[in-house]
């Protein structure tokens, strides 16, 4: 897509494209119900998709040289209510009853989601151009505090998603 094509999108559709590209991210995993404390690297490819109204984002997360986990995210743009939405379908095969909702805040994009399981979220911090934070926590059912899933950082290998 050319840059003439992005002018044409919202600011807000435009921020949004700071996900697009390739990354090798390094995380650190929480124990939890789901999975045991640990290290892991992740690949994460976005491309922007129907003239970047939307950003569709594929994340394999390794441990011990396997895929332990794998999500298909689609990230939009609600004009109408005015927030970010986040389609996710994962590994996990938990089919979800609504998209994750959130906003910016300055270089900060944080999302929740709620389930009868608990609620989720997520947030992403963009140091720079080449490089992000990402930070998952989930809150049980019935309880008031959030517990870390997954944190790590992503570095850019490319601006185009590499196929694999």
């Amino acid at each position: 897509m050319n840059a003439a094509s992005f002018s044409s999108l919202s600011a807000d559709h435009q921020r949004l494209q700071a996900l697009v590209g390739a990354w090798r991210g390094e995380e650190e995993i929480a124990a939890t119900q789901w999975a045991d404390e640990g290290a892991a690297t992740s690949e994460v490819t976005a491309e922007a998709q129907f003239g970047g109204l939307f950003v569709v984002q594929r994340y394999r997360q390794r441990r011990d040289g396997t895929i332990s986990f794998g999500a298909h995210n689609v990230f939009g743009f609600d004009q109408q209510n005015g927030l970010v939405t986040m389609h996710q379908f994962d590994s996990m095969g938990f089919v979800p009853m609504s998209p994750a909702t959130g906003a910016w805040n300055g270089d900060e994009l944080v999302l929740e989601r709620s389930s009868p399981r608990g609620a989720a979220r997520v947030s992403y911090v963009f140091n720079d151009a080449d490089a992000y934070r990402m930070r998952l926590q989930f809150k049980p059912a019935g309880s008031d505090g959030w517990q870390d899933m997954v944190s790590g950082v992503y570095r850019r290998v490319s601006l185009s998603p590499i196929n694999g």
